[in-house]
């Protein structure tokens, strides 16, 4: 049930753009740092599914997820473990291999990560989405919807 694994949760920050490259994971991590050095505790979902890139930022690549009664644990970061992770990378055979998925195979997943992950209490959970407006954006509007969304910081370029 989706309701138990989020009520820790105090706010969710949606982090999207209209396209690829623009600094998105980049904003994400950044962001997830700051408010870990302001005291807070925050969690990082990355649903980039095509380019999960935020393991490897964290220097976390080479973790893995294991399960408990609750659903996934995520991999917690730093010697403080203030920053909990869940990341489409953790559970790639290798961290390089390419995504390639029809919709309703993703939408399931992010679906499934929403609701399966073990959060705990946190100030906040930033969600990494991938580039553009897809089906993925709507999957996971969705099953955060009867969450607290807190909102979304929109990544954008000069051009």
């Amino acid at each position: 049930s989706d309701r138990t694994n989020l009520a820790g949760v105090r706010h969710i920050v949606l982090v999207l753009s209209g396209k690829g490259g623009v600094g998105k994971s980049t904003l994400s991590t950044e962001l997830a740092l700051a408010l870990r050095n302001a005291g807070k505790r925050v969690g990082i979902l990355d649903v980039d599914l095509c380019g999960p890139s935020i393991p490897r930022m964290l220097r976390v690549q080479d973790s893995s997820v294991h399960q408990c009664d609750r659903g996934w644990v995520p991999v917690f970061v730093g010697h403080d473990t203030a920053i909990a992770l869940m990341s489409i990378g953790f559970l790639l055979e290798r961290p390089d291999d390419a995504v390639v998925w029809r919709g309703p195979k993703k939408n399931a997943l992010i679906k499934q990560f929403v609701s399966d992950v073990a959060w705990g209490d946190l100030d906040f959970l930033i969600v990494d989405t991938p580039p553009g407006t897809s089906d993925e954006h709507i999957s996971t509007v969705e099953a955060l919807r009867p969450h607290q969304l807190l909102g979304a910081i929109l990544v954008t370029t000069p051009q």
